[in-house]
């Protein structure tokens, strides 16, 4: 069975409601997926799992959390070569902009990107479905 962590930063609940969907698809795939708040992981970490999936929303000008997420985030690309990834959060203005820049990252990384999901504002069902299947969509990638 992979192994796979789902680290998010989540200010007021959207992301990590995300998180939770995401976790709960690749369980449902038969990963053995485990949630963390960026606070309680480190890049360390990171040796323990077979892929990952990250979550931030979009802050201020369109960036990743800059106190915790983005930190961590910087530590961990190293980390991140030919390894399995997906990227999900949420934005309330901007159109997406910090997710495009982010799979950029990612893809400059040398990551193998399963996918990327940006949700306006608070997931409604149709979203949450979509964090879902990116979980399962990380379990396919790693079988």
């Amino acid at each position: 069975m992979k192994k796979i962590a789902v680290v998010y930063w989540s200010g007021g609940g959207n992301t990590e409601a995300m998180a939770q969907a995401a976790v709960d698809g690749a369980n449902k795939a038969g990963g053995e997926a485990t949630l963390f708040r960026v606070d309680a992981f480190s890049a360390q970490d990171m040796k323990d799992y077979d892929g990952f999936l990250f979550g931030c929303p979009a802050m201020g000008a369109e960036v990743l959390e800059e106190a915790e997420f983005e930190p961590f985030f910087q530590e961990a690309e190293s980390r991140i070569s030919g390894v399995s990834v997906g990227l999900f959060g949420s934005y309330g203005w901007g159109g997406g902009e910090w997710m495009r820049q982010w799979v950029a990252r990612v893809k400059d990384d040398g990551a193998k990107l399963i996918g990327s999901l940006a949700v306006e504002n608070t997931p409604d069902e149709k979203g949450l479905a979509e964090c879902a299947a990116l979980g399962e969509s990380l379990v396919k990638a790693l079988a």
